[in-house]
């Protein structure tokens, strides 16, 4: 089974709490962080895109670095490890970043691909006067569709002239191509029509974890049917936060630790509960309220030894190829991860 990590682009990782593990994104984190999993065995790095964050106490990803020139300094400061960079549509034209990535294939000698965003969270991109209209709710990845399409085609030949309804190409040229005539690609709709686009145009499916693997396994049998419509093989990803301790005991303490320090002000946005008083909320609300200091990431706590079993468990659904791994403090987390629960998994044996 692959193993990949989600890296700390975004101030404070993926955890909305006081108590967490706090820093601010930096190329020395990351590179720090990259060199560690290359060592360690991971076969993955994946950076997000995003654009505006979440304020509260925490200034949760209210400071990000930029994705696609991040991995370029990885690519360049790595040997080995697969690297993808997101792309959000709405931001940038298709030709250029289809030229981007092939100038990334270069520097990283054939190691990069593109998670693929389609972009729904409005107020990133009206921030910048990019918002395409409410329209692009219901015809995202109509224009997905096109947006990849152009890329592939110059990747592969060089030359795009496709006439469609979002993009007009007239002999738009591409030169060096990338290695193989393609970049990989991975998205992570987690709706029907988003799993039928990954099924047709992507090579991964990232699904959000959860806590009862049979949610896991619906979603990754969802794709696998998509994938056998269109006779491609497409890999399953599942997104997990990883809290390890010595024991059970120890990692179920900082967890909760965790959780108790969330910020409610950061959530409160999150969640569009702008009306809501978190200083006048019932514990009651509250308790809702701290179960999504982590974006909801379906979590894996304990000891290595539980983390390596649970992991090993994922790995035997159908469709899974791999997980991708969320953490707390991320040097130290990655380089313990390697060293203790890599071992024990029969999956990477």
């Amino acid at each position: 089974m692959d193993l990949g990590i989600f890296i700390p682009i975004g101030n404070n990782g993926w955890m909305m709490s006081k108590n967490s593990p706090q820093y601010m994104p930096s190329f020395a984190l990351n590179s720090e962080t990259a060199a560690r999993a290359e060592e360690a065995g991971f076969e993955f790095l994946l950076s997000m895109v995003k654009l505006r964050g979440f304020g509260g106490d925490t200034e949760f990803w209210d400071h990000n670095l930029e994705s696609f020139t991040l991995m370029a300094g990885l690519a360049a400061a790595t040997e080995k490890i697969n690297l993808f960079a997101s792309v959000a549509l709405p931001t940038m034209e298709p030709a250029m970043v289809a030229r981007m990535a092939s100038t990334i294939d270069d520097i990283s000698d054939g190691r990069f691909g593109i998670n693929i965003v389609s972009g729904w969270n409005q107020i990133e991109y009206s921030q910048m006067g990019v918002w395409p209209g409410d329209w692009y709710y219901e015809k995202r990845y109509d224009y997905a569709t096109e947006y990849v399409q152009i890329m592939q085609d110059l990747w592969k030949d060089g030359v795009s002239d496709l006439k469609g309804e979002y993009f007009q190409m007239d002999d738009c040229r591409l030169s060096p191509l990338p290695q193989g005539g393609k970049v990989p690609l991975v998205c992570a709709g987690q709706s029907d029509r988003g799993m039928e686009f990954c099924a047709t145009y992507g090579d991964y499916q990232f699904i959000i974890g959860t806590e009862d693997l049979d949610v896991v396994r619906n979603d990754a049998s969802r794709l696998v049917a998509a994938a056998e419509k269109t006779g491609r093989d497409v890999g399953v990803y599942v997104l997990f936060q990883i809290t390890m301790g010595d024991t059970d005991e120890e990692a179920q303490a900082k967890w909760q630790h965790y959780k108790d320090g969330a910020d409610l002000e950061a959530i409160k946005f999150l969640i569009g509960a702008a009306e809501m008083d978190t200083a006048g909320a019932t514990a009651d609300k509250i308790a809702e309220m701290q179960q999504a200091f982590n974006l909801n990431i379906g979590a894996v706590v304990g000891s290595h030894q539980t983390i390596a079993d649970r992991l090993d468990e994922v790995s035997e659904i159908p469709g899974v190829k791999g997980v991708m791994c969320v953490f707390d403090d991320y040097p130290v987390a990655t380089k313990e991860f390697g060293e203790k629960i890599m071992p024990l998994m029969k999956s990477r044996s």
